[in-house]
């Protein structure tokens, strides 16, 4: 006799991390290339020696400490591993399987798979011809089933961004018993004041959640720490949804040293969205469509040549992250990994006129 699993499991779609490449640079998975400061690796060196302890459940010190921060009850935010883990937690607190998620495709990939693992319907929306959210669109894609709808915003893996004025008479048009969670995982690195605060519209609003991690600002990718805040009664049942002691010690010690040197951790921001631009700017001069970026990664449409221009990055020892046939996400990393990127952009045969997607 074999076990038997759900069914519907065959179809759900496979999540993609980057790959890792001995000897290659990696540019494929969001990350930060430098690693936590020195006062990070201590916090998290001297929580380790408690590592036979489990951890405050609640977390109850870095909540307070966010709390304080930004201005907002405890009661307001949840914490979960990483912000993604906090995604599925909104869709288990809001949906049932008779009700829908809605979120723009392409956006961030884990969308679609926590919605199906939740049991959950889901719904999207194409992306306008520029990359961008059609909020016009998601507004006419409600219907008396939806639940939940996620806005990324910047997005992922595009890198373009929803501006405050569209996303308010959005917000404003969402009906009631709808929960819009924005997902601001790259709020950091933000340089455009045309794109809004999600915490500033959350404040105004009791139908918006705001969700961050500590992954890609604050170099934390491999501890997996992030926060929502959203209304009370959205946390209260995030919490009843979470797997008890979800986010470990090591995790809590290092959000809350990171905290400390949060200064300097936004200056590394600042300097990232500076490759950034330099890096789209060449890569605008080589010929490439490169949409504009507000988050740690550049976004080139290639279209049905999405897997070649994969294989000869790869051939130059460059991993970056193909999609399918819609194209290819490149993370930002120092300035002599952008290099070895660039040149294999800048040695890709076809790479005038005819890349565009």
């Amino acid at each position: 006799m074999t076990a038997r699993t759900r069914a519907d499991l065959e179809s759900l779609p496979r999540y993609v991390p980057g790959r890792s490449i001995p000897g290659a640079v990696k540019l494929g998975s969001n990350e930060v290339s430098a690693g936590p400061l020195p006062s990070v690796v201590a916090a998290i060196r001297d929580a380790a020696a408690g590592a036979n302890r489990y951890p405050d459940n609640g977390a109850a010190a870095l909540v307070d400490r966010l709390a304080a921060q930004l201005d907002m009850p405890p009661s307001q935010l949840a914490v979960g591993a990483g912000s993604v883990a906090l995604c599925q937690q909104l869709v288990q607190a809001t949906c049932t399987p008779t009700d829908e998620v809605l979120f723009a495709w392409r956006s961030f990939e884990a969308y679609p798979i926590i919605t199906q693992i939740a049991g959950a319907r889901q719904r999207t929306v194409p992306l306008r011809s520029d990359h961008t959210h059609d909020l016009a669109g998601m507004l006419d894609a409600i219907t008396p089933a939806t639940r939940l709808i996620f806005v990324c915003n910047p997005n992922n893996p595009t890198g373009t961004t929803v501006q405050c004025d569209e996303l308010v008479a959005f917000l404003n048009a969402v009906p009631d018993g709808v929960l819009v969670a924005l997902d601001e995982a790259y709020h950091e690195f933000v340089t455009d004041p045309a794109v809004p605060d999600g915490m500033e519209l959350y404040r105004q609003r009791d139908n918006v959640g705001v969700l961050r991690t500590f992954s890609k600002a604050y170099g934390l990718a491999g501890l997996r720490v992030g926060y929502c805040a959203a209304p009370q009664p959205v946390v209260t049942a995030l919490r009843k949804v979470s797997v008890p002691f979800s986010v470990n010690s090591l995790a809590q010690a290092a959000a809350l040293a990171s905290l400390d040197v949060e200064d300097e951790m936004l200056a590394r921001c600042r300097s990232v969205a500076a490759e950034r631009d330099r890096v789209r700017s060449e890569l605008i001069t080589l010929g490439y469509l490169v949409p504009p970026a507000q988050g740690n990664f550049v976004w080139l449409p290639l279209g049905e040549q999405t897997t070649a221009f994969n294989k000869h990055c790869l051939e130059h020892k460059v991993v970056i992250r193909p999609f399918s046939t819609d194209g290819a996400r490149i993370t930002i990393g120092d300035p002599t990994e952008n290099e070895a990127f660039l040149t294999a952009a800048r040695t890709w045969p076809p790479r005038y006129g005819d890349i565009s997607g």
